[in-house]
């Protein structure tokens, strides 16, 4: 009962803290101005004039909201997951405790460097690219939930893809696969790379390319970071409190 006290405790702490930020930004700098910003990229290809439009009768209210929901989240993520840290860290060994506290930090800087990566490099380069290459004969004119919808799974897909060192440094700590096996695997990752792009992306080359090259590089810079990672002691048995030194 102790855990689930404790565990409710922690989950109050960071529902509480997204809430707290996101009444924050409802009244400063506003929900408004935090979409306009998530649209700067789309409305700077979009031609001169064009504007987005709103489908739904409470769009206009609700889709800001979620964008400020989401806004919210990511501010406070790092408050979030030290939460998490608290709750599972007391019953970690000490050489997990080193380890895993580094790459909390690591993890939450790559997704966020991921989200920043995709809204200020692919975005702009992308909605330049297919609305040149759309006729003229066609005035665009996007939806805004429709827009919101595509950039949380650009967002989502290029967050994840950047997590890929931390993942390639967890399987050679846990002693699952070594360095040379993932150096062997690397034609299957390149393919695999470019078919992941290929389903969560837009259907142009560029946005594909531009997803699959970064997930090749993070795999190449987890390689060369775990050369630097020994695999994880194991406990004893019957002795959880001892580890033995490969």
């Amino acid at each position: 009962m102790s855990h689930l006290i404790e565990l409710r405790q922690r989950l109050v702490r960071a529902v509480g803290a997204v809430l707290a930020l996101f009444l924050i930004f409802i009244f400063w700098p506003g929900s408004g101005m935090i979409y306009d910003f998530l649209a700067a990229p789309l409305m700077s290809a979009l031609p001169q004039g064009a504007t987005l439009i709103a489908i739904g009768v409470i769009t206009p209210f609700m889709v800001p909201m979620k964008v400020t929901a989401l806004a919210a989240f990511v501010v406070a993520l790092p408050y979030v997951l030290y939460q998490a840290w608290a709750f599972v860290a007391p019953g970690l060994y000490e050489h997990e405790k080193k380890l895993a506290l580094p790459l909390v930090v690591a993890s939450t800087a790559l997704f966020v460097a991921g989200m920043a990566f995709c809204y200020y490099i692919v975005f702009g380069r992308v909605f330049t690219f297919i609305h040149n290459f759309a006729p003229k004969s066609i005035t665009p004119a996007p939806d805004i939930e429709a827009y919101f919808s595509f950039v949380i799974t650009m967002f989502l897909a290029f967050g994840v893809t950047f997590e890929i060192p931390i993942v390639v440094i967890l399987l050679v700590r846990m002693g699952i696969v070594s360095v040379d096996k993932l150096r062997d695997a690397r034609p299957y990752v390149i393919v695999g790379a470019f078919v992941v792009a290929a389903v969560v992306t837009p259907p142009d080359v560029l946005s594909q390319f531009m997803l699959a090259l970064p997930m090749c590089l993070l795999y190449e810079a987890g390689l060369i970071l775990a050369r630097f990672i020994s695999v994880a002691p194991k406990a004893e048995p019957g002795n959880p409190g001892q580890t033995t030194v490969p």
